[in-house]
């Protein structure tokens, strides 16, 4: 089932990421792939929280955890989960975010707090029909894009506001 828990509303978030875990082995076993030893615990320090993660930040966690202290390690574990569509590359911020719908086909807008990078998948069909209807126009066709909107989540919002 899938999780249209936002980021940015309470929520039971250990339901969250173990359903999301469990949604992505299933994903994984239907095309006959698995989580090693270190692409899970990547993933899982991915789902801790509703936040983007460099890939140093998540090698340190590895590294505390007790796997190897080299970069390409947690680079192939992104790499992999990536190219399997468990995890989101977030541009902006050059880190990695867990897709929250694995095995699932969309091109979510993702919404991301300048403040405390909170990162939310907001469905963007709307907008990547228009982004398409725009480049059909101008006979462009698009290989791939990113949406991405920076602002301020509602707990950081209201920390604002409260200043």
């Amino acid at each position: 089932m899938p999780h249209d828990h936002s980021a940015f509303a309470p929520h039971d978030h250990a339901a969250c990421a173990g359903g999301t875990l469990a949604l992505a082995e299933q994903r994984l076993a239907e095309v006959g792939q698995r989580l090693t030893p270190v692409r899970r615990r990547t993933l899982q320090i991915l789902l801790e929280s509703h936040r983007a993660l460099g890939a140093y930040d998540v090698l340190e966690r590895l590294v505390a955890d007790g796997f190897a202290n080299q970069p390409p390690v947690a680079y192939r574990a992104l790499e992999f989960l990536e190219e399997q569509g468990l995890v989101h590359r977030i541009r902006r911020l050059n880190a990695f975010a867990a897709c929250m719908h694995p095995g699932e086909a969309h091109a979510p807008a993702f919404l991301i707090c300048r403040t405390c990078h909170a990162v939310a998948e907001a469905p963007a069909a709307a907008v990547g029909e228009a982004l398409q209807a725009a480049a059909d126009t101008l006979h462009f066709t698009i290989e791939r894009s990113t949406i991405e909107a920076l602002g301020l989540c509602p707990t950081c919002t209201g920390a604002a506001h409260a200043d």
